[in-house]
């Protein structure tokens, strides 16, 4: 009895549910397909900064992680069905989100930006207002269920939206010429414009920031399930101590060439 009592004390100091904590496992959903946040192999194996991230949370709150990838518009749905315990992947977190979803501290943040070919005559646009008032009837692609969507959605719904699953599917259109613009986190489309499909396009150089629109979200956080407040509190502290002690701008340097970390406030 007193072992049974012990057991259960470490499960609700560690704000895991049962059914993991009891097995030492956190799993955590991600989309694997979008570089280099999460990328997965065919052996379900995941690599990229959101896989840092979740194994850095994992060794802080003693547990091992086990990631489960999904598509991205489904992570939500999936976490409310309890089919992992938290989402890792890149996930802004956003009002419309907080609707389903509770979320971490935001950790991480990147800007927002659009790539063109070239030759394009949006690639010479220096100011975000032009640029939404140039993509009139220009189409553009996204992922669906993003910010960027929905960013789009609200402020150049003159322009002709495309929606993609996956971001390769938006980046093989974007090359072959069936979109006009794609718009992605600069890391994402960076990993394009580094590839040889990708050597006749640029960014435009206007960095679109959570600042500029609400739909773009408050950072980058660790999608968790509303009713798992004690969780929130272990992860929130977890992350905190990650970015203050450097762990986190380490792994985004990796994977970025840059500090994309988010101080706590």
């Amino acid at each position: 009895m007193m072992l049974k009592s012990l057991l259960l004390a470490t499960i609700f100091a560690t704000g895991l549910t049962a059914a993991h904590a009891a097995e030492g496992e956190l799993s955590i959903g991600t989309e694997g397909e979008y570089p280099p946040w999460s990328m997965a192999d065919a052996a379900g194996n995941v690599t990229g900064f959101d896989a840092d991230v979740g194994n850095l949370l994992c060794a802080k709150l003693e547990v091992k992680c086990h990631f489960v990838v999904q598509a991205f518009d489904g992570l939500i749905p999936a976490l409310k069905a309890k089919r992992f315990d938290i989402i890792i992947s890149g996930m802004s977190i956003t009002a419309e989100r907080k609707k389903q979803i509770n979320f971490s501290v935001g950790y991480a943040e990147l800007a927002n930006m659009f790539v063109v070919k070239k030759d394009s005559d949006l690639a010479g646009v220096k100011d975000i207002e032009t640029l939404l008032t140039a993509l009139d009837g220009r189409t553009v692609g996204v992922q669906a269920g993003t910010t960027h969507a929905h960013f789009m959605e609200k402020r150049a719904s003159s322009a002709v939206l495309k929606t993609y699953d996956t971001l390769d599917q938006m980046q093989i259109d974007l090359a072959s010429g069936r979109v006009e613009a794609a718009f992605a986190d600069s890391s994402a489309l960076q990993d394009f414009l580094g590839r040889p499909d990708g050597k006749d396009f640029q960014f435009v150089d206007v960095k679109v920031l959570s600042t500029f629109d609400p739909t773009l979200g408050e950072g980058i956080g660790v999608g968790i399930a509303q009713e798992n407040t004690e969780l929130k509190a272990r992860i929130d502290k977890a992350l905190c101590e990650l970015v203050a002690d450097g762990s986190i701008g380490k792994a985004s340097q990796t994977w970025f060439k840059t500090d994309i970390s988010r101080p706590c406030h």
